[in-house]
């Protein structure tokens, strides 16, 4: 026994727990799958002699400390968790928990993965054992090569009983010998530099790996797999076949394949390489945090630094606006460019030629049917790494520049998702490390020290495969529809399947047919890959329906965030009783309506008769009509691509807001909401404006027009004109920075308006005012605007909520009612009294009116009245 306890203590094991594990279990192998599965983690003490009950004991401070699980049916050891019975069960890959299937080969009505599969909140603590590769040299190879170790090996969280087929096989490969299969006692040895070489090259690792596995035994003349053991028939001589002959070489390819495709992606894609590149790419750009409030991965935007100083140091707020300089700085961004395209060159070929070992059915061999339970965890653990990281790029038109990477993510993602075995990953959760702490090392010589260095790692849940894909799908589909917008309305119409019905912005059931011929080649691109993404997340919605049944779609469906189209109507979001859930609620609505489709058309009167051309309800009516049916290919390319970052990007938060709605017919008639930010006189007031995107766009800015004026009376910024007019750089109102053209971005004017406009101190816009911070006159302007927001931008859309924002503007109202009823009693306190100016100038020259604090000018009157409106919501 002391042989095989010396190598149970080789893999990481004490002592003690080496000899209980063996007393339960005499095979070596199998004592360490119990080992690894944390069965005798409690026994530390070297003089402790474990009985057999020992071994059963809890496992609570295993190996593998669970918290939110459900225990494997095979074991009776349970991690017991503190979350809700049933968030997640170990899953079983291959056909999962029994259902009842109706004669259509569907699940029945009862989902027998209800309360399981989804949940995000589990929670994983893995000890990993560190381990010092051993080198080897192999003639050829410049200077020694590393080996993979057993810890690289089985590194990730486990699921089931995957860490026990993990060590099993690497061990197999590691130390036992090979037999002949045809029992004549010929054996070959087999070590780790067969199989475990950590090459520079896949490739290279494939071509060693071809001529190793087979083997010919010199006493009967049989070939037989080193991998293995059995026997190479005559049909499986062939070079380009023989890799493909057993489920060993499968996990062990996709494992080692694996580990270099996440150590090559790591490499090119870390932080520093990333941050270069984005520095060469604009070296005057810093990143800029919006505060989105909720869970989407598209939470920052590109702000310009105009190096404008102030007092102190500090950038005086001015009305110069938002934007580039207009002689930008475009050093370093070809060569970043090719830089970047090299880096995805790589790993795209990387990964399909790893792609080609994957298990798929139409190759038909036996490893193809078959999978080896190594080859889920490593995809589960390590692709999805790659998989996940490129699924939360924010950008479709940085996916699209990049279509070389991407398209090859797509071939993978299809490929998983057309095998039985392999589909249901696309659904599950991904754990992603968050933590990593060294476990503390007893004292050298005390009884139980570990001569190994192990660190605790901490997994969390966090979205699947199929959750990432919907936020890229929404961009591809508002894409899609930009593109479509300028077919003519000769081009043909086909009627869409089932299949294609299911978008979500909630089409109308047609689908335009576009021509990639007929386009230019930019907009062909990006029309191809965005039906590329269409065509993955249909194949993995297919997979898992079949896989699962209807029920499990339907659940996966309704947990995806969607674009919701007006015509179809808002779920009512009830108030919660405290602050923070309030919050929530707030957000997660907000989120979820802050970009649809509507319709924003005025139908032809009986007088103009049903071919008149077509009327829209908003400030650019004449312009959108001359516009009707006109195909520009530049303007098209760049609509698809601003609504698609416009679609999962507009900034949501508790503190403030942008809502957009979009023509369905016309994605360049487009109408904004705008919440006034927290602690400025704007604060929760609703300001609306009128965008259009004419022909030049996005050479020349869109065209915007401010809405909330008091029927064109008040003037509540130096930079928003009581006629609508928006004084901003970025617009060509303003002098300063300008527009970039093809580079600057609908989103930027937005999110400029929001932050730089409806700003703390509005007196400071004025650029003859911009170093008067804090005096009695910015106070004064402060304290009209806030009387004419009340009046106007809270009270008046409240009372005649404008189309099509009446259910935004009720819900922001009813969620926000006891926040907002504090902020008016404030600002009932500072008020100065004043009458409210129209234009806000020398409003600090007016004397106040008796009683003051909003008593005598009608403030406390429309505060009353807004108070009642809210209580009756």
């Amino acid at each position: 026994m002391d042989s095989d306890v010396a190598q149970l203590v080789e893999m990481g094991a004490t002592v003690a727990q080496a000899r209980a594990a063996l007393k339960r279990y005499p095979d070596v192998m199998e004592a360490a799958s119990q080992i690894f599965e944390g069965k005798f983690a409690h026994i530390v003490d070297e003089d402790e002699d474990a009985s057999m009950d020992d071994a059963t004991a809890d496992t609570s401070g295993s190996k593998r400390k669970a918290t939110n699980i459900t225990p494997d049916d095979s074991d009776d050891d349970v991690a017991e968790g503190d979350g809700d019975d049933g968030d997640f069960d170990d899953y079983d890959y291959d056909s999962g928990p029994e259902m009842d299937i109706h004669a259509d080969g569907h699940a029945g009505a009862a989902d027998p993965y209800a309360g399981i599969f989804f949940s995000k909140d589990r929670r994983e603590e893995v000890i990993e054992v560190e381990e010092d590769p051993e080198v080897i040299v192999i003639p050829g190879q410049d200077g020694p090569v590393k080996l993979m170790t057993q810890s690289q090996w089985m590194k990730g969280c486990p699921e089931g009983g995957e860490q026990g087929f993990l060590f099993s096989l690497y061990n197999e490969l590691s130390h036992d010998p090979c037999q002949c299969p045809s029992k004549c006692g010929y054996s070959v040895a087999r070590t780790k530099g067969d199989f475990f070489p950590v090459l520079g090259d896949f490739f290279a690792y494939v071509r060693r790996l071809k001529g190793l596995v087979r083997k010919l035994c010199p006493r009967c003349n049989k070939q037989f797999c080193l991998a293995c053991g059995e026997t190479i028939a005559e049909g499986q001589s062939k070079d380009e076949d023989i890799l493909f002959h057993c489920p060993n070489l499968q996990g062990v390819l996709l494992g080692v394949g694996l580990f270099m495709l996440e150590n090559k992606y790591t490499e090119q894609f870390s932080p520093a390489v990333l941050d270069d590149i984005s520095q060469s790419k604009s070296r005057n750009i810093k990143r800029r945090k919006t505060g989105t409030g909720n869970s989407s991965p598209a939470s920052e935007v590109d702000e310009y630094d105009y190096g404008i100083s102030g007092p102190a140091g500090k950038k005086a707020k001015g009305g110069t606006g938002y934007a580039g300089s207009q002689k930008e700085d475009t050093t370093g961004q070809e060569q970043a460019a090719k830089a970047q395209k090299v880096a995805d060159e790589r790993i795209a070929k990387l990964m399909k030629a790893i792609r080609d070992y994957l298990p798929s059915i139409s190759r038909g061999r036996t490893s193809d049917y078959l999978v080896h339970p190594t080859t889920l965890a490593h995809l589960r653990r390590r692709f999805n790494y790659t998989c996940s990281s490129l699924l939360r790029n924010d950008s479709l038109a940085d996916m699209s520049d990049r279509s070389v990477l991407y398209f090859e993510l797509f071939e993978w993602l299809q490929t998983i998702s057309r095998h039985e075995a392999l589909a249901s990953m696309m659904g599950m959760p991904i754990m992603v490390l968050v933590s990593s702490k060294p476990v503390a090392k007893k004292p050298a010589g005390f009884k139980g020290a570990s001569k190994t260095r192990e660190r605790t790692l901490t997994y969390e849940g966090s979205s699947g495969p199929r959750e990432l894909l919907e936020s890229i799908f929404i961009q591809a589909q508002a894409a899609l529809k930009g593109l479509e917008a300028s077919i003519t309305p000769e081009t043909a119409v086909v009627e869409a399947t089932e299949e294609e019905k299911r978008m979500t912005s909630e089409d109308k059931g047609k689908a335009k047919a576009a021509d990639p011929a007929a386009m230019s080649p930019e907009n062909a691109q990006l029309l191809s890959f965005c039906r590329s993404i269409q065509g993955t997340v249909q194949a993995i919605d297919r997979a898992l329906e079949e896989a699962k049944g209807k029920p499990f779609m339907g659940r996966l469906r309704a947990s995806l965030p969607s674009i919701p189209n007006s015509s179809t109507g808002h779920e009512y979001v009830a108030t919660p009783e405290t602050e923070a859930e309030t919050q929530k609620a707030y957000v997660d609505w907000a989120t979820k309506v802050r970009f649809e489709y509507c319709d924003l058309s005025i139908p032809p009167s009986d007088q103009e008769g049903k071919d008149a051309q077509v009327h829209y309800k908003f400030h650019y009516d004449a312009e959108a009509r001359i516009m009707a049916n006109q195909d520009i290919p530049k303007r098209s390319l760049a609509i698809a691509k601003e609504l698609a970052v416009l679609t999962t990007n507009l900034p949501i938060a508790w503190n403030s807001s942008i809502f957009l709605r979009v023509d369905e017919t016309r994605v360049d008639v487009i109408k904004a909401l705008i919440i006034g930010p927290e602690g400025t006189p704007y604060e929760n007031g609703c300001f609306l404006f009128d965008i259009f995107l004419p022909a030049g766009y996005n050479h020349s800015p869109p065209h915007v027009k401010y809405m909330t004026t008091h029927g064109g009376k008040y003037r509540f910024n130096p930079n928003l004109y009581a006629e609508g007019k928006v004084c901003l750089s970025l617009l060509g109102t303003w002098s300063g920075p300008g527009w970039v053209s093809g580079k600057s971005t609908l989103l930027q004017v937005l999110i400029s308006i929001q932050s730089m406009i409806l700003c703390e101190e509005p007196y400071l816009n004025e650029p003859a005012w911009a170093q008067s911070g804090g005096t009695p006159p910015s106070k004064a302007y402060s304290a009209n605007v806030r009387r004419m927001v009340i009046r106007t931008a809270m009270l008046g859309n409240l009372r005649n909520p404008p189309e099509p924002w009446e259910n935004v503007i009720r819900t922001h109202f009813r969620l926000k009612a006891r926040s907002i009823a504090k902020q008016l009693n404030h600002w009932l306190q500072l008020d100065d009294g004043r009458q409210i100016s129209e234009d806000g100038a020398n409003i600090e020259n007016r004397s106040p009116a008796a009683g003051g604090g909003g008593s005598s000018n009608g403030m406390k009157k429309d505060v009353d009245a807004l108070v009642e409106l809210m209580n009756s919501l």
